[in-house]
């Protein structure tokens, strides 16, 4: 199978290099330049991935720990920004298989996705009506793809949301680009299916 191609270290631009470099090196300030730069993608792959802000935030803790106790092993096989998706993409199937192990429902209530994602409107379009039926198809898109196997919700998150190239989430995925392209394949005829029955 054919696998996906990932930029060499002396691609990765110097700047970035230099950082993950200080950061190896123990640097407080570098990492807390590191943090500031890719948390809020790191909370909001996690919350599109978990359907919980709460576990999003605890999540991303524990991203960036294992970011920072492993970054001296970063050879820029990937961009940083990949790098610490597939970190992320790890720690949220870790945390789906715990979820599932207790039994604990995914699905995210309307009420906390729109608290998490907003209403979606600008003020002049605010109209009762118009409200309620942006909320019913966020909630509705919300459980289309709540229902998904996680790694096809994955795929489709990384590739959809978060606007990754096919070897970006091949490698956050650490499969092969066959298999991502399969992935995306059913969950979109998924989505398809399950919206068109919800009447989307």
């Amino acid at each position: 199978m054919k696998q996906a191609r990932v930029a060499q270290w002396a691609e990765v631009g110097g700047p970035e290099a230099a950082l993950v470099h200080r950061c190896a090196a123990g640097e407080e300030a570098a990492c807390a330049d590191l943090v500031a730069e890719h948390q809020r993608m790191v909370v909001q792959l996690a919350m599109n991935l978990l359907g919980d802000r709460d576990e999003a935030l605890d999540l991303s803790q524990e991203v960036f720990l294992r970011v920072f106790r492993t970054i001296h092993r970063f050879r820029g096989q990937s961009s940083l920004r990949t790098w610490i998706y597939r970190i992320a993409v790890n720690q949220a199937r870790n945390r789906h298989r715990f979820w599932r192990r207790r039994h604990r429902a995914d699905q995210v209530s309307l009420d906390q996705h729109i608290a998490a994602h907003g209403e979606f409107l600008s003020a002049r379009d605010s109209t009762p009506d118009r409200v309620f039926a942006q909320k019913e198809l966020a909630a509705r898109l919300q459980h289309a793809l709540d229902s998904l196997p996680f790694d096809q919700r994955t795929a489709i998150v990384l590739r959809e949301i978060d606007g990754l190239s096919y070897e970006e989430i091949a490698f956050s995925l650490g499969v092969a680009l066959g298999t991502v392209k399969s992935r995306l394949t059913r969950a979109r005829r998924t989505l398809r299916r399950d919206l068109r029955e919800a009447g989307v």
